[in-house]
């Protein structure tokens, strides 16, 4: 960072004067890193969640033949009738697996199963339900057209066309698209590594005895969870004393062990919150306010031993809220996977909502269909910062942009509905 630029942004413990807009903070991080290079081999089954390292090409044509997409009988075109009836020749069958040796000819049909390949000689089929076959003889109808019901050889995939590109998250389906051309074996990238713990003597780790003015630590297994969803190899060190001597210690396990460094807690500007300042002991900070609610104190820098730091919130859903609307798209990026903005629908508002500040908000809200079929949107719970139900009870956020005010009744407002369950 330039000397003007931190003169400009610091002040008082290197907290910032001015917040930064969440896209201006999305965007200076992003400017600051490249996704992890290694690539490693996998099983096609082990890709599952996995990001592809390489583009993935067809070898071959899906369907790999012109075959029927029903069961009927493979006739010639030619032989259809305009109007009336025309009696047409049995001379063979063809089934999945085991296709008509022959070939068919003018006046003649095959019988043909779905997924068989179409007889040479013939370019369209009839399903069964449209004939009237008495032996060897098989009447049909008017009304068909050239090339029904059939799936042309390269319908599906033509060899040599791109199946899946570089930086696409592997689904299920995907699974099967790649197992269609026969790969056994897919390149991926290595999975992103990140450590993650709590700060503060308050908490307590689940199972742990309270004392007076002692809470159980929740965010860590959030983050554990988000994390595992994410694909991440995850390393929990605990919980983490508010004593420089400890953050220092915990850092450096971190640094050497991840690619991302995560702390919940400790980034405000409260006497006993030394996060900050250990930091910048042992590594640089770039940032620490966002013009976002909740989640407005946001640590962003780089540890010496080549780790990328965030420090979030210590509150539940601040924690949360900043891990997805900042930090997911930034670990996106360094696992190499191609960019996805959310999905942003409009909903009507089905109650009034709160909104003060010129920040942006992210209420946590229930999306349901309304009885005349619109999108409504109600809070899910109370909104405060340390109401963790409001995000377990939630499916999406209701957006507020920074410019606006109060909510009514009605209004119309963004959604991004959340992608998966937690």
């Amino acid at each position: 960072m330039h000397k003007q630029e931190r003169a400009e942004v610091a002040n008082d413990k290197g907290i910032k004067s001015r917040a930064l807009s969440l896209d201006d903070a999305r965007a200076r991080i992003l400017a600051q890193l490249a996704p992890v290079a290694l690539l490693e081999q996998v099983p096609l089954r082990a890709a599952l969640g996995r990001i592809l390292g390489a583009g993935v090409t067809a070898r071959l044509d899906v369907p790999a033949h012109t075959n029927s997409a029903m069961d009927g009988y493979a006739v010639r075109a030619a032989d259809l009738p305009a109007a009336g009836e025309a009696a047409l020749h049995l001379v063979g069958e063809s089934f999945a697996g085991h296709p008509f040796a022959g070939e068919v000819g003018p006046g003649q049909c095959a019988r043909i199963m779905t997924g068989a390949v179409l007889p040479r000689g013939t370019d369209t089929v009839v399903m069964q339900e449209d004939v009237v076959a008495a032996g060897a003889q098989v009447r049909v109808g008017a009304g068909h057209r050239r090339g029904q019901h059939v799936r042309h050889a390269g319908e599906d995939l033509a060899a040599g066309a791109t199946v899946l590109a570089a930086g696409r998250r592997v689904g299920a389906a995907d699974l099967g698209l790649l197992a269609s051309i026969g790969v056994a074996e897919v390149t991926v990238r290595r999975r992103l590594r990140v450590a993650f713990f709590s700060t503060g003597d308050e908490l307590r780790s689940v199972g742990e005895p309270l004392g007076e003015g002692d809470i159980y630590d929740s965010n860590r297994y959030t983050l554990y969870g988000l994390l595992t969803r994410f694909g991440a190899e995850v390393f929990d060190l605990g919980v983490v004393r508010d004593e420089p001597a400890a953050l220092r210690e915990a850092f450096a396990h971190a640094g050497a062990a991840a690619d991302v460094v995560l702390t919940s807690g400790g980034v405000s500007v409260g006497a006993a919150d030394h996060v900050r300042d250990v930091l910048a002991e042992v590594g640089e900070v770039d940032f620490w306010k966002i013009n976002m609610k909740p989640g407005k104190p946001v640590a962003f820098g780089r540890l010496r031993a080549g780790a990328t730091f965030f420090g979030l919130p210590g509150n539940p859903v601040s924690a949360m809220v900043t891990f997805l609307q900042v930090v997911r798209p930034v670990l996106e990026h360094l696992a190499g996977a191609e960019a996805r903005p959310p999905l942003v629908l409009t909903a009507r508002a089905g109650e009034a909502l709160a909104k003060g500040g010129n920040r942006r908000e992210f209420q946590r809200g229930l999306l349901s269909n309304g009885d005349d079929g619109e999108l409504v949107v109600r809070a899910a719970a109370p909104q405060g910062s340390g109401i963790l139900r409001s995000m377990s009870f939630a499916n999406c956020f209701i957006v507020l942009p920074e410019e606006g005010g109060p909510v009514a009744v009605g209004d119309r407002v963004r959604v991004e509905p959340f992608a998966e369950g937690w």
